[in-house]
């Protein structure tokens, strides 16, 4: 299963207090790697580094763990590369109805909720 998500950039003022530029998400593309591990591939330009574009990216696992069905999901790992002002993040979670074990585990509704707050597009 694959979805995207076209270029979304959020309100300048959402935004404002995070950059004094406008951040602009380029779309993310979620793969199903197994039942429970999904990949999810993210571009941006404007991020300030390796955060803003791996915060990108986990709130559309958060995202997408609602849209599962399920509550929490847990990091296993994010790549991050930039060139040329274009940014990439390759991640990894896994999505489960309970909390899972370890210790980069997040709940996805609190998730959700943070990224409507900074503006940053879900899935």
């Amino acid at each position: 299963m694959v979805l995207a998500l076209a270029g979304c950039t959020p309100d300048p003022a959402a935004t404002q207090d995070r950059h004094p530029a406008l951040f602009e998400y380029l779309g993310v593309e979620t793969r199903l790697l197994d039942e429970d591990l999904v990949n999810f591939r993210v571009e941006m330009r404007g991020a300030r580094g390796r955060e803003d574009v791996a915060a990108y990216a986990e709130c559309a696992a958060a995202q997408y763990t609602l849209i599962r069905g399920y509550g929490f999901a847990r990091h296993v790992r994010t790549n991050v590369q930039e060139e040329a002002g274009l940014w990439h993040a390759d991640a990894v979670y896994t999505v489960s109805p309970a909390l899972p074990r370890g210790v980069q585990t997040i709940d996805a509704e609190v998730v959700v909720a943070d990224c409507a707050e900074q503006g940053i597009p879900t899935v």
